[in-house]
């Protein structure tokens, strides 16, 4: 499996790229739509956009596309709740890669950086806050961490129809 894009969370006034995608959770226990693979860089066929306000995990921006072919938003997926939807639904660990990279692993979010931001959640309240120190990179000085990817993807004709 390729390296996957991020997902981003807004904390404490910063952009952040997280490795973990707290929708999937939301998915497993619901009939929630599905996505379509955007590329090899995303499987999961959306990206989100996060945010922690009042220390609740909110999901505040949602794009792909549906299994159907829609254009996926908030308003799609949680219809009712088009600018936020609370993620109740979250229990689990929020991994933040900061500093240098360490090792490249192709693969999922595999690749390790010098310290890990652990957000811990607990149906979407944020419990605990924790940095784990994973090594220090021998290479050259810079801000480092997991980055905030820009993607644009393609989308296929339905059949019959000629591409663009």
């Amino acid at each position: 499996m390729t390296a996957q894009l991020s997902e981003t969370l807004n904390y404490q006034g910063r952009q952040l790229a997280m490795c973990t995608t707290p929708l999937s959770q939301f998915q497993a226990i619901t009939d929630s739509p599905s996505f379509q693979p955007g590329s090899t860089a995303l499987w999961r066929g959306y990206r989100g956009c996060w945010e922690i306000i009042d220390d609740r995990l909110y999901l505040v921006k949602l794009n792909g596309t549906l299994s159907s072919g829609e254009q996926a938003t908030l308003a799609t997926v949680f219809p009712g709740f088009p600018e936020r939807v609370f993620a109740h639904w979250y229990t689990g660990v929020i991994r933040i890669p900061q500093g240098q990279l360490l090792e490249y692993v192709h693969a999922g979010y595999g690749s390790r950086y010098e310290q890990d931001l652990l957000l811990e959640f607990a149906h979407g309240v944020l419990m605990n806050s924790q940095v784990r120190h994973n090594g220090t990179s021998s290479g050259a000085s810079d801000s480092g961490g997991y980055t905030i990817a820009a993607m644009t993807t393609l989308a296929t004709a339905p059949e019959g129809e000629d591409k663009p």
